[in-house]
């Protein structure tokens, strides 16, 4: 029973130090109301507009498929290392490539996937386009 005692305390303890310290704050702190505080801060510039920004879908594409093939080349580390003392202790040669074989093939059959469906194909804004014609005239 003396274990539940302990963990109450401790339960005690890590609620009332955050709240002891707020009401504490709360005492303390200087009351100055101003309209300048309520207002959201932005690098010293006034905010206009909403918050809510769109960004192009593109970057989110390539973030994922930077995550896929860095998580294939972490996983292929490992498997070089055990390779070479795998094939030393007498393992044949495609059971210990065949996984890897596969596992690249895999990978491979994703890019080409994606590739073919233009994840991986930057397309440029119309405003860079209509920039892009104008120098050239």
């Amino acid at each position: 029973m003396s274990e539940w005692i302990a963990i109450g305390a401790l339960g005690v303890v890590a609620v009332g130090i955050p709240l002891g310290m707020m009401a504490v704050s709360a005492l303390l702190r200087p009351s100055v109301p101003e309209q300048g505080k309520r207002a959201t801060y932005e690098s010293g510039e006034v905010p206009t507009g909403t918050a809510r920004v769109q960004f192009n879908i593109q970057y989110y594409m390539v973030a994922l498929l930077f995550l896929i093939f860095d998580v294939e080349t972490v996983l292929i580390f490992p498997w070089t290392v055990i390779y070479r003392s795998a094939l030393d202790q007498g393992v044949g040669l495609m059971t210990v490539l065949w996984p890897m074989l596969v596992f690249i093939g895999v990978l491979v059959v994703g890019l080409v996937w994606a590739w073919r469906n233009g994840a991986v194909k930057w397309v440029k804004s119309p405003l860079a386009n209509r920039q892009k014609t104008e120098r050239n005239a």
